[in-house]
């Protein structure tokens, strides 16, 4: 359990949370089931040409964080090291109006919108999911789960500058290629991933994956991951009823011509290993420098697993420790998660793991998968790495705040107060006289 040394989170006063973490069941589980079907009807763009995006130039831009605050509709902009101090805020939903409009007068949108709201969003909007910068540093390509889309929002004027609805009714993770020019999202209901131009919003193709895109990674040699988690936001969470979880497998496609290369289906692997008790639902990973080894969570288990690529098999696997205050019913875990979250320093020689619904943080060494100090962190739901590489960076989505966590020591070293329920967290470049948009919310 997390250690006592150091005071349990508590939400930021006034924060407009009030967060069950029963997910969605009953009627409204079973017309979103039936709604389904129709959810990879959406259209989406027609492949166009890439449009060059400009060169990031070191010149006039600075190093900082985007931390999205999914339930607010904002990212914060916090600096990438040190104290982690935040710099500005910008609203990611300007139209709101507009499109809550448009999601009123389509009954199928409307049915889709609430399902968002009470399944996934725990009783809340889910206004942003995941953002990049443009390598200009000059606008913020965010994805809407609730407005089903991806927009680019300029950080000068906070004006939307293209928007790009996506196949079905829901926008989820997304990845920006090596280059900084096109951005991977998936679209979560149509089972579908857009690969599009940041600075147009064009799109420049797609492909299909497993039930429930989720997590996207581009890698060095061409290659584009996803991995699809299949059906999350049911009660349907005892082990015997796993069956009922859908199409979940990880689609690898060549990343500019988007044909499959390689679909890898873990419960294969993970049967073979003699865990076939572990879902096969993968969830946040992350490679090795080398890019010969991954690591990844998958739903319901506090730990992870260790897979060869070139081997195609899975080699070693951890098993954190839980929290005696966890819940065991695993009907009241977010979205099926029980921890979600992983990183890597640099060199590759410790991971960094949010344990979500056990409430900590912790750095673990890989050669030895020995876990370090157990840092309480309020329902951590994303780790990543702080612009010098030395510390991991946590979302608290439970106290509205990001914390460091030192890749040394496994202590905490700073933490800065963001909005409410802040979620994914990525490393950009704005302008280096920036500090908001002429108008914030």
């Amino acid at each position: 359990m997390p250690s006592a040394r150091e005071p349990r989170p508590q939400p930021r006063p006034g924060s407009p949370r009030g967060r069950a973490r029963r997910r969605l069941g009953g009627s409204l589980a079973a017309a979103l089931a039936l709604l389904a079907a129709v959810a990879g009807s959406g259209a989406a763009a027609a492949p166009a040409a890439a449009t060059p995006a400009p060169a990031a130039a070191s010149e006039g831009l600075r190093e900082v964080m985007f931390v999205g605050n999914n339930w607010d509709g904002t990212a914060d902009v916090i600096e990438s090291r040190g104290e982690f101090r935040r710099i500005g805020r910008v609203n990611v939903i300007p139209d709101r109006e507009e499109r809550m409009r448009e999601i009123h007068l389509d009954p199928v949108k409307l049915a889709f919108f609430l399902g968002v709201r009470n399944g996934p969003g725990e009783g809340h909007d889910q206004f942003v999911d995941d953002m990049y910068a443009t390598p200009d540093g000059s606008a913020m390509v965010v994805s809407r789960p609730s407005f089903a889309d991806v927009v680019s929002v300029d950080l000068r004027t906070g004006r939307i500058n293209w928007r790009f609805p996506v196949a079905g009714y829901r926008s989820d993770h997304m990845a920006v290629s090596p280059d900084g020019t096109r951005v991977a999202v998936s679209a979560s209901t149509a089972n579908t991933v857009h690969v599009l131009d940041v600075v147009t919003g064009r799109q420049l193709g797609s492909f299909k994956t497993g039930d429930k895109p989720h997590e996207n990674v581009f890698t060095s040699d061409g290659l584009l991951w996803n991995m699809s988690i299949g059906e999350v936001t049911t009660a349907l969470d005892a082990p015997w009823l796993d069956w009922t979880k859908g199409d979940r497998r990880i689609t690898v496609v060549d990343a500019t011509t988007f044909r499959t290369v390689r679909v890898v289906d873990m419960r294969e692997r993970l049967d073979a290993f003699g865990r076939g008790d572990l879902s096969d639902a993968v969830r946040p990973l992350v490679f090795t420098p080398d890019e010969q080894k991954i690591y990844f969570q998958v739903s319901f288990f506090n730990g992870f697993l260790e897979y060869d690529v070139a081997t195609d098999r899975i080699t070693r696997l951890k098993t954190l420790p839980g929290n005696p205050a966890t819940d065991p019913d695993r009907t009241t875990w977010v979205n099926d998660s029980r921890h979600h979250g992983l990183s890597m320093s640099p060199d590759g020689r410790k991971l960094c793991v949010a344990g979500t619904m056990d409430d900590y943080t912790t750095v673990v060494d890989r050669a030895t998968l020995q876990e370090g100090p157990l840092v309480e962190t309020a329902k951590p739901y994303w780790a990543t790495v702080s612009g010098d590489g030395r510390s991991c960076v946590v979302s608290e989505s439970g106290a509205d705040r990001v914390s460091a966590i030192d890749f040394g020591t496994g202590r905490r070293v700073a933490s800065v107060q963001v909005g409410d329920h802040p979620q994914r967290v990525r490393l950009a470049r704005v302008p280096a006289d920036w500090t908001g948009p002429t108008t914030t919310p």
